[in-house]
């Protein structure tokens, strides 16, 4: 059994999908049953487990056979490292009881480094979580998602102007969330990438110029990209929802992009590269929110 932790969200709903359709059986974990409802529909076992409920995800993990995970983020938290420690440390506890022999971790570009970089330190914990265990690990590093531009598409439609956290020609590695869940169901499947390390681009590297310019095309608007002054970036993630705790650690890992202090690693990974283009994927992505 193939079991799917953040399966309700972009990139483990796809994969939860992609299983269905080779015929994989699958179990879906979700953090409240509605959220599983579509799942469901498609033919996949749900469970319902919070990854700070060990029982309810000892349990899930029963009849399982590989994981696939992710260090849940919610923003909100007074503590956002410790909270995804927290996660991790019961995710490995619950593990221990179970039968599952291999783990995907969806981590992201830039885990390598063990200190100073704000929410990425998310993924140097994931890496390094299960270590020691009986079992196959592999982690994949995903670019930058198209989807977190889609944040900003009411901004967009209503001003033409696109927010931005970073320089407007700064251009950084991006790619599509649903390769990304693609690339994972391949490995999920693949029996032979124990210890593997997957850094994964799209087809190239954007500026927040370009993602504008897509959604100039996607929309038939003129569409400008908008640098948030830096004095205003505590204040506009606050109206986002975000906690103090997890500002910080924002603004501490782009702070770091922007400097170009974070890239992917290369040498002792295996780099990939996806075909989607931006345009490609905010055309689709447009189309089916309108």
């Amino acid at each position: 059994m193939n079991i799917i932790l953040g399966a309700s969200g972009q990139v483990g709903s796809a994969i939860v999908s992609n299983l269905l359709q080779t015929q994989q059986p699958v179990k879906g974990i979700v953090r409240n049953e509605g959220k599983g409802l579509q799942l469901k529909k498609q033919g996949a076992h749900i469970a319902v487990a919070d990854t700070f409920n060990l029982s309810a995800l000892t349990e899930s993990f029963k009849n399982g056979s590989t994981l696939f995970v992710i260090t849940p983020e919610t923003g909100k938290g007074d503590d956002i490292l410790g909270d995804a420690k927290k996660s991790l440390a019961n995710i490995r506890k619950a593990l221990e009881s179970s039968p599952v022999k291999k783990v995907v971790g969806l981590s992201s570009m830039g885990a390598q480094y063990d200190k100073g970089t704000g929410n990425l330190l998310m993924s140097y914990f994931l890496e390094h979580a299960f270590k020691g265990m009986d079992i196959e690990q592999t982690f994949i590093r995903p670019a930058y998602y198209y989807s977190n531009w889609m944040l900003y598409l009411s901004a967009i439609k209503e001003k033409g102007i696109l927010p931005t956290f970073y320089p407007v020609d700064l251009a950084i590695p991006m790619i599509s969330p649903i390769d990304v869940a693609e690339f994972a169901t391949e490995v999920i499947e693949d029996e032979n990438n124990d210890g593997n390390i997957y850094e994964l681009f799209g087809p190239r590297a954007y500026t927040s110029t370009d993602v504008a310019t897509a959604f100039s095309k996607a929309i038939d608007k003129k569409v400008t990209a908008q640098q948030v002054p830096r004095s205003q970036w505590g204040e506009t993630l606050k109206k986002a929802g975000f906690s103090d705790d997890a500002i910080k650690n924002f603004i501490e890992m782009t702070d770091l992009v922007i400097s170009g202090q974070v890239h992917a690693q290369g040498k002792g990974t295996i780099t990939e590269k996806t075909k989607t283009s931006l345009q490609d994927y905010i055309n689709q992505a447009v189309k089916h929110i309108n």
